[in-house]
């Protein structure tokens, strides 16, 4: 065994991790609210109450900067909820594919974790797939048979 193998981790080591687990689980569960009709709903009648209480406030700047300085809060936020969302459900989908190709007996492993390739390379690979769709086109026509009269 290895010395790292043996040793405990350390409490700052642990309050690290649960510090993580609870931001991951706010933000996860964050998004999963602020993405609901619910939140749509609450925020389209936070707007349509502003708006409602413009003539109480003769439309003044303050008035005007609630909102303004509301929305810029929220939209700031939510950039940074969305996007740590976005790139835990990028990772999954990435290990789960990976995890397929893997499995298939036939499948090219060393497609397996691509997305750390460059650009350019992505994008040579993508011409290559590009040009086997091309080639086994005519195939398609067996899969989706098209009708004698034409209607879809």
């Amino acid at each position: 065994m290895t010395r790292s193998e043996t040793q405990k981790p350390t409490a700052r080591a642990v309050a690290f991790q649960i510090q993580q687990d609870v931001f991951t689980r706010f933000s996860s569960e964050a998004t999963r609210i602020t993405g609901s009709r619910w939140a749509f709903i609450v925020a389209l009648g936070a707007v349509v109450f502003w708006a409602a209480t413009g003539p109480y406030f003769q439309y003044s700047e303050t008035w005007q900067l609630v909102i303004n300085t509301g929305t810029t809060i929220v939209t700031f936020l939510m950039v940074f909820l969305i996007q740590g969302a976005q790139n835990r459900e990028s990772k999954a989908i990435h290990l789960k594919l990976d995890e397929l190709l893997m499995a298939l007996k036939h499948a090219r492993n060393e497609l397996i974790d691509i997305e750390r390739l460059t650009d350019r390379q992505l994008d040579s690979l993508a011409g290559r797939y590009h040009h086997e769709a091309e080639r086994n086109e005519s195939k398609l026509s067996e899969c989706f048979p098209v009708e004698q009269t034409g209607e879809v």
